[in-house]
């Protein structure tokens, strides 16, 4: 066992399936439709700030409350969430941006680590789908936090619109390491 995981569990074994899905502007009837679409039993919300002054619905309470009323369990994954400083031995200079860089950084974490073993877990037992702000998923850390859960084992549905998804893919440069992941810079070729 690494850190508590099973080293094993890795691309190409099959841990169950996770879904990913931006509330942004949407209203709640509409999220809810989506969610419903994909028969969501849990909402994991991996927003670092669990709230929305242009979306109201979308606060942690609102959710709390209203999802639960309508079968779907929500719970904050505080220790997913994004908005991460960089760190100044960071290896993940492939990502230009910085709030990727420092996510990135911070998937190393043993608080990052905890939470994901905890997602996977919950996974295993109900179709649970993991919640941020943004729409599309490669604009949120939601992309990273799917490769981790891609080398992990578990296949990522990204919900794009109503009857549309995308299986999720690996970022192009990231490098695998067992269960580990990183994002350093590439030269032409590699």
């Amino acid at each position: 066992m690494e850190n508590g995981r099973d080293p094993g569990a890795a691309i190409g074994e099959s841990r169950g399936t996770l879904w990913t899905i931006g509330h942004s502007t949407r209203s709640f009837e509409e999220f809810h439709a989506l969610l419903a679409e994909h028969r969501i039993q849990f909402l994991a919300d991996v927003r670092h700030f669990p709230t929305s002054q242009r979306v109201p619905w979308t606060a942690k309470a609102s959710l709390a409350k209203a999802l639960p009323d309508s079968g779907i369990a929500y719970e904050h994954f505080e220790a997913l969430g994004g908005y991460r400083k960089v760190r100044p031995d960071s290896v993940n200079l492939g990502w230009r941006n910085r709030g990727f860089r420092g996510y990135a950084d911070y998937m190393a974490s043993p608080e990052f680590l905890t939470g994901l073993d905890r997602l996977i877990a919950s996974a295993a037992e109900r179709r649970t789908a993991i919640m941020c702000a943004e729409a599309v998923p490669w604009k949120c850390h939601r992309s990273l936090l799917s490769d981790a859960l891609l080398v992990h084992g578990v296949r990522v549905i990204h919900i794009l619109s109503p009857g549309k998804t995308d299986d999720h893919r690996l970022t192009a440069f990231a490098r695998v390491h067992g269960t580990r992941i990183t994002y350093p810079v590439t030269r032409k070729g590699d």
